[in-house]
């Protein structure tokens, strides 16, 4: 059978193994699948082919993770958060096709070690953020979501704020469909959704059904946020190793 995207047999392990450790970390701390397999793809294929596969995988661990996250959602940030993600994606998605292959993998690399930068620092707002400070943090997740990468601003927004760790996962959790339900569509219309996609996603969907469920097990039983820096730091170094194949 044809690998998806004329990806190499290495390449496509490779990618089987980022893909099951991404949805593992998700499963554990509610965040970084998709910033994790963007930032992998990108070191072995052009990363906005794996964009609208990523898209599909969050769909799936989302309907696995909903049942636990109910009770715990915070719907005003929900809200907030996409009525700003809807105006930022377009904006995000006419930046990025309009570049080469190389430098968007070198924007998206740079994205994320910013954001690893933000997270690792601790920051932490002095006064409660009001609803048109969420909407802004929602514009700024849109324009990530255009390689799909809408969690981690929403990660370090939350993080900067005092919030429960159930709160913080279940409303990531809540978030993303929704979101994913504006973004499929943007996706098709600016030519990211191919015979491909399906294919790999196809070929992910028992790799994060796995994956998932060993880290949400492991949630119930630890601290996410000890594994979320670990998150972070893995997130970094991949970032860096594409900088430098952007580069090179």
């Amino acid at each position: 059978m044809t690998i998806p995207f004329e990806a190499s047999t290495g390449a496509a392990i490779f990618m089987g193994f980022a893909v099951l450790i991404a949805a593992f970390v998700r499963g554990y701390s509610g965040f970084g699948f998709s910033a994790l397999v963007i930032a992998s793809s990108g070191l072995v294929m052009n990363p906005l082919n794996f964009v609208a596969v990523v898209l599909i995988c969050e769909v799936v661990m989302t309907a696995m993770q909903w049942q636990n996250v109910g009770p715990d959602v915070d719907w005003r940030r929900v809200g907030a958060l996409l009525a700003g993600a809807v105006v930022g994606l377009p904006l995000g998605l006419w930046a990025l096709t309009s570049i080469s292959a190389d430098a968007a993998r070198a924007v998206i690399s740079g994205y994320i070690l910013v954001m690893c930068l933000v997270l690792s620092a601790g920051w932490r707002f002095k006064r409660p953020v009001g609803t048109a400070g969420t909407i802004v943090a929602g514009v700024v997740s849109g324009v990530a979501n255009a390689p799909g990468m809408a969690g981690l601003p929403v990660a370090a927004f939350f993080a900067a704020q005092a919030m429960p760790a159930a709160v913080f996962r279940a409303t990531m959790v809540a978030y993303f469909p929704i979101l994913d339900l504006y973004s499929g569509p943007m996706y098709w219309w600016n030519g990211m959704v191919t015979w491909d996609t399906l294919w790999a996603g196809l070929w992910c969907l028992p790799l994060v059904l796995i994956g998932t469920f060993l880290g949400s097990r492991h949630f119930l039983r630890t601290d996410p946020q000890d594994f979320r820096r670990f998150a972070i730091v893995l997130l970094g170094i991949l970032a860096v190793l594409g900088l430098v194949k952007a580069v090179l």
